[in-house]
């Protein structure tokens, strides 16, 4: 199974492709989409990048599903607010590619790369280089995208057998229930 983890950021956006056979990963690629080329207040623009960006990732890389950081609100509301935007273009990228997307926060992505939730920046960056015997450190950013990957590929199959076995919602890329793959419908606002 190919995953692909991002590390979303609306200035700069991490991403990591691992091939997962059992136990066994397999580093395929990694790397960053930078928005910091544009006007900060440009923020369609920036959110354009990221969607083109994670769709140019998903046609060449080709994975079988995704996972992303889930978003905890921080210090600074604003900051916040524009994070989840990015996000929401990234994931919108990857469900219009039918890409199954999973979300994982910062602290179980630490705890199955580094094994415990206050690791730094650095110790991922270490773990993550062993755990798929790169050559050198990743960046940072391409590291948490890679922990994602990775925390995926031990996680998410458990995590989906429980979902059935619990029936807490319908597979990812299911139909709606009415029939219709469609949410929208022609007429009059009222």
């Amino acid at each position: 199974m190919r995953i692909l983890g991002i590390d979303p950021g609306l200035r700069t956006t991490g991403f990591g492709v691992v091939e997962a056979s059992g136990a066994e990963l397999v580093y395929v690629a990694s790397g960053t989409i930078s928005t910091q080329h544009l006007a900060t207040r440009a923020l369609p623009e920036r959110l354009k990048v990221l969607f083109q960006g994670i769709g140019e990732v998903v046609q060449r890389y080709q994975p079988d599903s995704a996972s992303i950081e889930i978003v905890f609100v921080n210090v600074n509301p604003q900051s916040t607010l524009l994070l989840g935007q990015a996000r929401g273009a990234l994931i919108t990228a990857l469900v219009s590619h039918n890409v199954p997307v999973a979300e994982y926060t910062a602290l179980q992505m630490k705890q199955a790369v580094a094994g415990h939730g206050r690791a730094q920046k650095g110790q991922i960056q270490e773990m993550v280089r062993r755990l798929l015997r790169l050559g050198g450190l990743p960046g940072s950013d391409a590291a948490d995208a890679l922990g994602l990957a990775i925390t995926h590929a031990h996680a998410g199959k458990a995590m989906a057998r429980l979902a059935a076995a619990d029936g807490l919602g319908a597979p990812a890329g299911a139909a709606p229930k009415s029939g219709s793959s469609a949410s929208y419908r022609a007429g009059r606002s009222r």
